[in-house]
C-alpha cells in the first residue's frame, strides 16, 4: 500500500549548545563571515560574495569592547551552529539516562503492541523479536506501535537487523558506505500496521531505522520532524581537549537518498514541547490539565471538553454504547483523566502523540477487513 504524506510542518532543526571554549583560527570560510554577521547584527543575507578578510578586519578594528580571542570564538560557536548537526561538539550525557536498549513493552487498549526503543544497539533484532513473540502469544494484535522519541545509537548494521524483521522479501535497507545491505526472504515477518513514534531527539540509528520503514511505505512517523543525524561520523580531539564530531558519510535508506539535514518528516504532525514529551514517555496515562490548542493536537476522537478544563473521554465501543444507553448511564458524565479512571474505567492515554498514533491504527483495523469484505 503506497502511504502518502498527511500533513507536513516544516522547522527548521534546533541548534545544539556550543560551548564558549570551543575555539579555533579562523579561516576563510565564507559561512564563517555569514555566522560572524549574525552575531554582530549585520544582514545574514550580505555574506555572499564579501570578502572574509575584509570584514574579519573591519570588525577586529572598529567592534568596541571585543578582543580577538572572542571575535574568533564567536566565529567558531556560530561555524558549528551553521553546519550542525553534521557537525557538533561532543556533550557528556548524563549517566543512566538512555540505558538499555528496548525501554519497554505493553498491550494498549488490549489489541496494540508497543515498544519503546532506547537507543539501537547490537542484538535489538533479538530482543525485539523475543519481546514481540511474547506479547502476540497471548493477544490477538492487530498493529504495532515503534516508540523511538529520543532514542538514538550509531550501529547502523543493528538498525538494519532491526528493520529486517518487518520485511517478507528482498528489500534494500540501508547503505553506510560499505555496500547496501537488503532484507532476506522470510515467512514470519511482522505484517501489522505500524505506527512509528518519532521527535527531534529521533536521531543516528534510530532515525535510520524509522527512514528504512517510512520509505519503505510500510509504516507511518507520527510526531515531529526527526534530527536530520544519520551518518557516519569521527570524532576529532581539539586541543582544549573537547570533543568535534563531523560526520564523514551519509547513512542511505530503503535504496533511496541520504536522510537530509531536515530529517524525516512526520506523516502526521503532532506539536508538543520537549519536557512535555519526555513526561509523557515515561507515563502515558499521567493527569494532566490541558488547553484547547494542546487538547487538538491529541485529537478530536480522544479529547472533549468538560467545563473550564479540558479532559479525556473513555474511548467506548459500540457494545458498551448500547449497553450503556439501555441502562440510563449519562454519556456526559463519563469522563476520566488519565489514571482517575475506576475498577470499571480503563485508563486512557494522555500523550497525545501515542494516542493520535492509537486511533490511527484503530482506524486501520477497521478500514483492511472492509477492504477483504469486497
Amino acid at each position: 500500500m503506497k502511504i502518502e504524506n498527511l500533513k507536513f510542518q516544516i522547522r527548521p532543526p534546533r541548534p545544539p549548545s556550543v560551548p564558549r571554549g570551543a575555539g579555533l583560527r579562523t579561516t576563510c570560510w565564507p559561512v564563517v563571515l555569514a555566522v560572524i554577521f549574525v552575531g554582530v547584527g549585520i544582514s545574514r543575507a550580505a555574506a555572499p560574495g564579501s570578502d572574509f578578510e575584509e570584514v574579519y578586519d573591519l570588525l577586529r578594528k572598529n567592534l568596541a569592547g571585543i578582543e580577538d580571542p572572542e571575535l574568533e570564538q564567536a566565529a567558531v560557536r556560530g561555524l558549528i551552529q551553521q553546519l550542525y548537526p553534521q557537525v557538533a561538539i561532543v556533550t557528556n550525557t548524563t549517566p543512566g539516562t538512555n540505558s538499555g536498549t528496548l525501554a519497554a513493552t505493553s498491550i494498549l487498549e488490549g489489541a496494540y503492541g508497543y515498544f519503546r526503543f532506547n537507543d539501537i544497539a547490537q542484538g535489538i533484532d533479538k530482543e525485539f523479536g523475543a519481546a514481540f513473540k511474547r506479547l502476540s502469544s497471548t493477544n490477538k494484535l492487530k498493529g504495532v506501535v515503534l516508540d523511538v522519541r529520543f532514542a538514538d545509537g550509531q550501529d547502523y548494521e543493528a538498525a538494519a537487523n532491526l528493520a529486517n524483521g518487518f520485511f517478507a522479501t528482498r528489500q534494500p535497507l540501508a547503505d553506510w558506505g560499505e555496500g547496501a545491505r537488503f532484507s532476506a526472504v522470510k515467512t514470519n515477518a511482522v505484517s501489522l500496521p505500524l505506527a512509528i513514534l518519532v521527535n527531534e531527539e529521533t536521531r543516528g540509528a534510530a532515525e535510520a531505522f524509522a527512514g528504512i520503514l517510512r520509505n519503505s511505505d510500510i509504516g507511518l512517523l507520527i510526531g515531529d520532524h526527526t534530527a536530520g543525524q544519520a551518518n557516519i561520523s569521527r570524532e576529532f580531539t581539539l586541543k582544549n581537549g573537547q570533543k568535534l564530531r563531523i560526520a564523514t558519510r551519509p547513512v542511505k535508506v530503503a535504496g533511496g537518498a541520504a536522510i537530509e539535514r531536515k530529517g524525516l518528516t512526520p506523516d502526521i504532525a503532532v506539536d508538543i514541547s520537549a519536557t512535555e514529551e519526555r513526561a509523557f514517555v515515561q507515563d502515558a496515562y499521567r493527569s494532566v490539565t490541558r488547553s484547547n490548542a494542546l487538547a487538538a493536537a491529541a485529537g478530536a476522537t480522544n479529547l472533549t471538553a468538560s467545563s473550564a478544563t479540558n479532559r479525556l473521554r473513555r474511548r467506548l465501543n459500540e457494545a458498551e454504547l448500547v449497553r450503556m444507553q439501555r441502562e440510563g448511564v449519562d454519556l456526559d458524565g463519563e469522563f476520566v483523566t488519565g489514571r482517575e479512571a475506576g475498577p470499571n474505567r480503563p485508563p486512557v492515554i494522555t500523550d497525545p502523540v501515542l494516542a493520535r498514533a492509537i486511533d490511527l491504527l484503530k482506524g486501520l483495523a477497521v478500514v483492511h477487513p472492509l477492504r477483504a469484505s469486497f
